[in-house]
């Protein structure tokens, strides 16, 4: 069975004034279709920092990242990131807006996953008046 993601021997370093900091050192990792992971540890030992460089938001590490072209995946940051001037259905459209992609297709999931989520009856709401959860849900 093909792997979905591989992950070789990545290593990044961050660079500060006092020297260089070794976030990750010889991270290996393969995941196959079906596969549920989780990655656990303590605080600051590279979690969100190999999530950042699989999902490409970092791209200044050592080793390979191999991507199956059935990978999905999403991404969410530790701060929610909505922009507080949009409602939460704003929010939610946002990204398709950016890539030109409103259609009805994509406007139909975008409110099947406001009902999924429980959020239907806030989308006309701002970000301030949702809960921390509710907010990372939108994200």
């Amino acid at each position: 069975m093909n792997n979905l993601l591989e992950i070789k021997n990545v290593t990044k370093n961050y660079h500060t004034k006092e020297g260089e900091i070794k976030a990750i050192k010889d991270f290996n990792l393969q995941i196959k279709p079906g596969e549920i992971i989780a990655i656990v540890g303590p605080s600051g030992c590279g979690k969100s920092t190999i999530l950042s460089i699989i999902a490409t938001l970092d791209e200044e590490y050592f080793g390979d990242i191999i991507k199956s072209n059935n990978l999905k995946m999403a991404y969410m940051l530790q701060s929610d990131a909505l922009l507080p001037w949009l409602t939460i259905y704003e929010n939610a459209i946002l990204g398709l807006k950016i890539q030109n992609m409103l259609n009805k297709e994509n406007l139909d999931y975008v409110n099947y996953l406001l009902k999924f989520y429980n959020l239907e009856e806030f989308k006309d709401n701002y970000p301030k008046s949702l809960s921390g959860g509710m907010k990372q849900r939108v994200g």
